[in-house]
């Protein structure tokens, strides 16, 4: 029998949308830099399995002026606990320096109160009568409002407040402040308000798109599933194909296994056909809940982190910038189909 050998390369997908800046992420934004003189602290939400591609340096051009702190979510979802997940997360804090940064899970309450230790020592420093005020903000999805819950539910042992969801979105306004801590003596605690995901303007290439969509910060609809179910087979084969061994043997071709899901599973059409569709969005799902693997998309290393710091020095993409990219992408787009019809 051969030996199985994974694809080293996912092809390049050019055709893939590159925007999903949508109006409410842009009033929410507007919203959130006229409230900015109110902040005393920026908690910023980037999801642990993507922790270079979830970042928007719309928050750092539009909400400068603020201490910030950098929680990377979803931890569970990503590290296994094991020493090469405690390397890289020291690797990202040394990136990050000075700006702080801690790593979540909203259901681990050791970490929920790390982040409370850390807002109840910043609002200490604040000393204001009034109490302290802070934002979360963060990409669409990202975990931004279960965190807020969980905060509030280990700091004031209270109910959640924010509505949290599979599909990106849930969040569409700015809410009402919470408090997660309760205020000493005289002083009226630490408050936090929820903000709706932003999203960038222009996604610098492809393999990122792909990535945020399979994390769930665009809806499933924006891109194909099978598409999105074939760069994360991609990623199950390069970290441990026998995570689907239950359905077939190591492979490289996502129609095989989704085929194989859907009659073992019985996601089939009319006529007994597999649905693979259904399927395929059935295979990313138990990937997002964790029952896929635990690991990252984006490669964290030495060499990538530098890459990345290259990229962060040139970065500061506006608006308008975002949106002439985008519109120039679709005029290449319709230039190139029609000189396909010709």
């Amino acid at each position: 029998m051969a030996t199985f050998v994974p694809r080293n390369v996912f092809p390049a997908l050019h055709s893939l949308p590159r925007s999903y800046f949508l109006g409410h992420h842009k009033a929410g934004l507007d919203k959130m830099k006229t409230m900015l003189s109110h902040i005393d602290l920026v908690i910023e939400c980037r999801d642990y399995r993507i922790p270079f591609t979830s970042r928007n340096p719309l928050f750092e051009e539009n909400l400068a002026g603020r201490e910030r702190l950098i929680v990377y979510t979803k931890k569970d979802l990503g590290s296994g606990g094991q020493q090469k997940d405690r390397n890289r997360e020291r690797l990202i804090q040394d990136f990050q320096q000075p700006t702080a940064v801690l790593f979540s899970d909203y259901k681990d309450k050791i970490s929920i109160r790390k982040i409370l230790d850390f807002a109840r020592t910043h609002a200490t420093a604040v000393n204001s009568l009034t109490g302290s005020r802070m934002m979360i903000v963060g990409m669409p999805n990202v975990g931004k409002s279960s965190l807020l819950n969980a905060l509030r539910g280990v700091g004031v042992h209270k109910g959640k407040v924010a509505h949290t969801g599979a599909q990106p979105g849930v969040t569409r306004k700015i809410g009402t402040t919470v408090k997660i801590i309760e205020g000493e003596e005289n002083g009226e605690g630490v408050y936090l308000m929820d903000t709706p995901g932003v999203f960038i303007p222009y996604v610098p290439n492809a393999e990122a798109m792909l990535k945020l969509a399979l994390c769930g910060s665009v809806k499933d609809t924006i891109i194909a599933p099978t598409t999105l179910a074939d760069y994360l087979l991609f990623h199950l084969n390069a970290d441990d194909p026998s995570v689907y061994g239950d359905y077939v043997s190591p492979t490289n071709d996502v129609m095989v296994l989704l085929d194989a899901m859907a009659r073992k599973t019985g996601r089939l059409q009319k006529g007994g056909e597999p649905d693979m569709e259904a399927s395929a969005l059935w295979l990313i799902q138990r990937w997002r809940n964790g029952h896929l693997g635990r690991f990252l998309l984006d490669e964290v290393t030495p060499e990538t982190l530098e890459s990345e710091k290259r990229a962060h020095e040139s970065a500061g993409l506006s608006l308008s910038q975002g949106r002439k990219m985008v519109k120039e992408l679709r005029k290449q787009k319709s230039r190139q189909k029609h000189l396909n019809a010709l």
